[in-house]
């Protein structure tokens, strides 16, 4: 294995390629540094707001953020075995079992949680800089300075990007240490503030309409985490295959753990500033709210904060989107791929600041992408157990390198069976979510407004998967020397790779 190590400054040459052994040089550590440094951040104090939000009084809102991390987290964490194992990530890698085609589906859904959460990074970012220069400098507040803040923070995300790897490690390790810190320090300055009783609007668990808004607090909550499964291959597939196993399955685990620290500050902040400053916290601004409520002292540390988690935040997203668009058009190298991306991420950032109630806009994107990732998450989890984590790295590839053929070709490049599982766990878990005032699928009212969505995310594609397994069983070549898991393997020919 070569000793020289990239440089931070050394653009990153490879895209969705398998990574070569001897170029695997990260660690474990490096993932959850990265996972947790792209967690510490404003986006996800943002995320933390909602439950006070919806109307939980402190207590219930903590019950409901820990119930969110930790199931988001125990969903996530498995999804990080797959970049140790093919070197790639986890879009490319999930054409093991949707197809090395019809895994393209799945590339367009990272792609769009990408720039979701790219988007309330830089949103959070900019109204934290613009509100602090105003505390801070008495500059006047503007939609000017606000595009200019949004503009700088976008760039600075996107030359991040542009780098690679190596760039953005460096990167969250720094907001690891500086954002934990600034929380600290956070807690220190609102101690005197914090009201523990904070009531909200539910005075007990049988008040009506509390379950709706508890179990929706906590689908925002576990969004965060669940919104990495996508790109964790991205972090990981620097990893050497030996080291990964159930080292990178905790690394990815305790990363999302403790990003309890930014979604406790976010809950006691949102709670103050529903007592001190109810005005903001009428028209769901967080931000403006923190602002006014915030000890003079305090106002620089958010602005350090500002800029470290929306560079980590939006480079962790924003690299994604990179590598994801470059294998669905493997024609763009990672970089070009990186910049058009980027470039129509702004100006998406500018018309959902502007043009959309961001907080609607926010809580409905990440219900849907919780009710549409997590059924992919779950097949590819049902099909590692099944496969017992034997995978084909080079059959990965077929379509990035205008191939055809090999183990995961199945039906002209799509596993139609999985395919059709997908769409309807996902359409059916749609259709369960209950999101008062927001989003009501045509089932979310059926168990008097208790939303069941994740549930059904979880155990039907899980279900369903299986059973298709046992029925139509896969061909020998598939698995390794020890068989597949769940029934007997088949005998049939599986086409050479060959080049269109």
């Amino acid at each position: 294995m070569s000793t020289n190590k990239p440089k931070i400054t050394e653009i990153e040459s490879y895209g969705v390629e398998s990574i070569p052994h001897e170029d695997r040089r990260s660690t474990p550590m490096d993932l959850f540094r990265i996972a947790f440094g792209g967690a510490n951040s404003f986006a996800t104090v943002l995320l933390g707001a909602f439950p006070i939000f919806f109307g939980l009084s402190l207590v219930q809102a903590l019950f409901a953020t820990l119930l969110g991390v930790v199931v988001g987290s125990a969903i996530l964490a498995p999804m990080a075995v797959f970049g140790p194992i093919n070197g790639t990530n986890n879009a490319v890698s999930s054409g093991a079992h949707f197809g090395v085609v019809g895994r393209i589906l799945g590339s367009y859904l990272s792609l769009l949680t990408a720039i979701a959460f790219y988007s309330i990074a830089v949103w959070t970012a900019g109204d934290a800089i613009v509100g602090g220069a105003v505390q801070l400098f008495g500059l006047k507040d503007s939609q000017i300075f606000r595009g200019i803040s949004y503009g700088i923070v976008a760039i600075l995300v996107l030359v991040v990007c542009i780098y690679g790897y190596q760039f953005m490690l460096w990167i969250n390790k720094v907001a690891i240490t500086g954002a934990s810190v600034v929380f600290v320090l956070g807690f220190i300055a609102f101690a005197g503030d914090t009201n523990w009783s904070y009531a909200g609007g539910f005075p007990s668990v049988s008040t009506p309409g509390f379950w709706p808004a508890f179990l929706g607090s906590a689908f925002i909550v576990l969004s965060n985490p669940i919104s990495f499964g996508a790109f964790l291959g991205d972090w990981s597939r620097y990893i050497p295959r030996e080291a990964g196993g159930m080292r990178v399955v905790r690394a990815a685990f305790f990363s999302q753990i403790a990003s309890l620290l930014p979604f406790i500050f976010g809950l006691v902040t949102t709670a103050i500033v529903a007592e001190k400053a109810p005005d903001y916290f009428k028209n769901f601004d967080y931000v403006g709210g923190l602002l006014a409520t915030t000890p003079s002292w305090f106002l620089l540390p958010i602005l350090l904060l500002a800029i470290i988690g929306g560079m980590s935040t939006g480079s962790t997203s924003l690299y994604g989107t990179g590598l994801d668009f470059s294998s669905v058009f493997p024609r763009f190298s990672r970089v070009q791929a990186t910049i058009f991306i980027g470039i129509i991420s702004i100006a998406l950032v500018f018309i959902g600041r502007f043009g959309f109630n961001i907080v609607t806009s926010v809580t409905t994107f990440v219900t849907l992408i919780i009710v549409c990732t997590t059924p992919w998450m779950i097949m590819m989890m049902v099909g590692y157990l099944h496969r017992r984590g034997h995978y084909l790295p080079d059959d990965l590839q077929v379509f990035n390198r205008n191939q055809k053929g090999g183990a995961y070709w199945f039906n002209n490049g799509y596993n139609i069976q999985a395919l059709v599982i997908w769409i309807f766990s996902a359409a059916l878990s749609l259709s369960f979510v209950n999101l008062p005032g927001q989003f009501v699928g045509a089932l979310g009212n059926l168990f008097n407004g208790l939303d069941i969505s994740l549930l059904v995310a979880v155990v039907v594609p899980a279900i369903l998967y299986y059973l298709n397994l046992l029925i139509s069983p896969e061909a020998t070549a598939i698995h390794g020397e020890k068989g597949a898991r769940f029934r007997s393997t088949i005998d049939k020919s599986v086409a050479p790779i060959v080049n269109k």
